[in-house]
């Protein structure tokens, strides 16, 4: 009986990876399908929007239970790679974003969730890509890790900041919905997998599959919300959100490169940088904002992995060189460059 039991149990376990793993490597199709058929029927999803903030709590506490104490160490070895990730993180995406919105002339509703996307944290598919561009997957979960942990202060600074008096938002409320919706899931899942480690074990395969239907749903209720605005201005939304990540990307790069970092880090701040949580930026756009200003926040959903998976195909073919030791780059070597390859 136990050992059928156990069979059992392992043949589930494998239907579910397998099921995972299609959602994982089919995401971006399926997230943009979503969106066509929000497009297509929109009163079909009427009332989704104030789902939208319960999604990515789930979705925040399955990130929580992946992290480990473990994925924090880097910061004792190697804070400057990560300040100055992190650092990037949270200057150039939320700038570019602002600079984008106004070289474009978006109306003030889709420039705040510009903004919002660009002072989001960074996104949990990032870890994924960096693993398969042979980045340095340990600076990438530490940058996403403490990018999260950092965002209840940060974000609302800097939408305050940039959006400035064109519509009204409390910092207080900004900093306590994200609160509510990721920094307590975090925590809540890091401290099961610390405290009921057997049982998260089990639901790690599982994790993604959550992740990619939340994520999805979103899309749906916010393209539903937005449908006649997206219909008008989709296209300039579209080359808005391009334009944001793949700059992102590339300056990116360019920090590491300019402060000398290994090629395995620099495509690891790339990554970060150019991915954000945009399920983060779209339930707060939702909440605090209109349906409009969660279209870039949707439309980058789709797109960052799209550009991600893209470039971390193109960086796989490329072997990563040894770091130097010398001129000055010696508290610089990647510790990880044998896991990343």
């Amino acid at each position: 009986m136990t050992q059928t039991r156990t069979t059992t149990e392992v043949g589930t376990g494998s239907a579910v990876s397998r099921v995972s793993g299609f959602v994982g490597r089919w995401f971006a199709l399926l997230v943009l399908a979503a969106g066509a058929v929000a497009l297509a029927f929109p009163t079909a999803f009427d009332g989704w929007s104030p789902a939208v903030p319960w999604l990515l709590s789930v979705i925040m506490l399955g990130m929580g239970m992946t992290m480990r104490p473990a994925d924090f160490a880097i910061i004792g070895r190697r804070p400057w790679a990560l300040l100055l990730g992190v650092a990037a993180q949270y200057t150039i995406m939320p700038l570019l974003g602002f600079g984008i919105a106004h070289l474009l002339g978006l109306g003030s509703v889709l420039t705040a969730g510009m903004i919002l996307v660009g002072a989001a944290p960074g996104g949990t598919a990032s870890n994924v890509m960096v693993y398969l561009a042979k980045g340095d997957t340990p600076l990438s979960v530490a940058m996403t890790s403490v990018s999260t942990l950092l965002a209840p202060f940060l974000t609302p600074v800097l939408v305050l900041a940039l959006v400035g008096e064109s519509l009204p938002v409390s910092g207080w409320a900004l900093f306590r919905s994200i609160v509510q919706i990721v920094l307590v899931p975090v925590v809540a899942g890091l401290l099961l997998r610390l405290l009921v480690p057997r049982v998260v074990e089990r639901c790690l395969d599982v994790l993604p599959l959550v992740s990619v239907l939340g994520i999805t749903a979103v899309v749906l209720a916010v393209v539903a919300g937005s449908a006649p605005t997206l219909l008008e201005v989709g296209l300039l939304v579209v080359l808005a959100v391009v334009l944001h990540n793949v700059g992102g990307l590339a300056l990116g790069y360019g920090v590491g490169r300019l402060t000398r970092m290994p090629v395995a880090s620099r495509r690891a701040i790339s990554i970060e940088v150019g991915m954000q949580n945009s399920g983060l930026a779209a339930a707060l756009a939702t909440v605090y904002f209109a349906p409009a200003a969660a279209l870039p926040a949707a439309i980058f959903s789709v797109w960052h992995n799209v550009s991600g998976s893209i470039l971390a195909t193109r960086w796989s073919r490329r072997p990563v060189p040894a770091p130097l030791t010398a001129a000055g780059e010696g508290a610089l070597v990647d510790d990880a460059g044998s896991a990343a390859r």
